[in-house]
């Protein structure tokens, strides 16, 4: 197995360590919301960006855990109420702004209520919009993941890294030197 092929293999590996059940996440919403912002990952970590996603909602509205796990902050950060969640084998999620429901400390499972939307969020096109985050290792030297990579319902299609055996080209067919 190539490199690539079981950095693959790693990588999923670590992500089902999040859901038991079904080995991935579930959605934080329901029904299934819009995303009214996606994830752009800032290069270098600390240039700005997006890290996470913002989903369109409305207040009030129930917003759930997106797998198994410990509640490790629910409270006020910079002025914005936060819940952040650690899930088995690294990932931590974070939910804001939400009215929460739950302590630190708290066990959690998928689907748990975490608390309530709240209106508010900066350049929501929405009543409300909940931003999702996703990252994996500790806060202090956290690597942000686009959570929407995450869910259960995201297709997994795997395509070979280069072509395999021969190919025509506008001389004519020739060999790429790899493979049948």
């Amino acid at each position: 197995m190539g490199a690539a092929a079981s950095t693959l293999v790693v990588s999923i590996g670590a992500a089902g360590a999040a859901h038991a059940d079904e080995g991935r996440l579930d959605w934080p919403l329901q029904p299934v919301p819009a995303v009214t912002r996606g994830f752009d990952a800032p290069t270098p970590d600390w240039l700005p960006g997006h890290r996470g996603v913002d989903l369109a909602g409305r207040p009030g509205q129930p917003v759930y855990a997106a797998g198994d796990g410990v509640v490790v902050f629910a409270g006020s950060l910079a002025g914005r109420p936060v819940v952040s969640v650690a899930h088995p084998g690294g990932l931590r999620t974070s939910y804001e702004p939400v009215r929460t429901a739950v302590r630190a400390g708290q066990q959690v499972t998928a689907g748990t209520a975490l608390g309530e939307l709240l209106a508010g969020h900066s350049g929501c096109p929405a009543a409300a919009c909940l931003h999702w985050g996703a990252m994996w290792g500790p806060a202090s030297g956290a690597h942000y993941v686009d959570p929407l990579g995450l869910l259960g319902s995201t297709p997994i299609r795997l395509k070979p890294l280069r072509p395999r055996g021969r190919i025509t080209s506008p001389t004519g067919p020739r060999s790429l030197g790899f493979g049948g």
